[in-house]
């Protein structure tokens, strides 16, 4: 069902708000708004997108629970991919996605209906004892009186 609105519908409602606002303002202004609300919405998501990163490295640095950032990081690709597709209702759609509080919204209406059993991650914090070897170590340079003889350290091919 969701399908059908996004595929059909959406595309219905883009044309004829194009029709609408291009009968109202003209071609040329209709166009320049597409493209600068493209233009804003990639620069806006840049920016949203960078807070969203640090946001999830810092829960992953602190071992705190990623789904919160990871849904905003989400929400706001989907944003920028709305506001740089062409068209009236996916900017408002994809600008209203940039909002935080927005955002903070969707994120609860889809926690609702959507079950997250828990996080665990496999990151070891610390050393354990037995992994640790402390040593020293010399280089030593070769010398070997008799090249073409064994060192004495192995016996030679004619030794067994």
């Amino acid at each position: 069902m969701y399908l059908l609105f996004a595929f059909i519908i959406v595309p219905i409602i883009e044309i004829a708000l194009f029709i609408e606002v291009g009968g109202a303002i003209g071609l040329w202004p209709t166009l320049a708004i597409v493209i600068l609300t493209a233009i804003l919405g990639s620069w806006l998501m840049r920016i949203q997108g960078r807070m969203a990163l640090q946001q999830l490295q810092a829960s992953l640095s602190t071992m705190n629970d990623p789904i919160t950032p990871l849904v905003h990081g989400a929400m706001i690709l989907v944003a920028g991919v709305m506001l740089v597709t062409p068209g009236f209702f996916t900017d408002a759609i994809g600008f209203a996605l940039l909002i935080p509080p927005v955002r903070m919204a969707v994120f609860r209406f889809l926690r609702g209906r959507i079950n997250i059993q828990g996080f665990q991650t496999n990151m070891h914090t610390g050393y354990r004892g037995s992994d640790i070897i402390d040593g020293d170590f010399e280089e030593v340079q070769p010398t070997n009186p008799n090249p073409g003889k064994p060192s004495g350290w192995v016996e030679g091919p004619d030794r067994h």
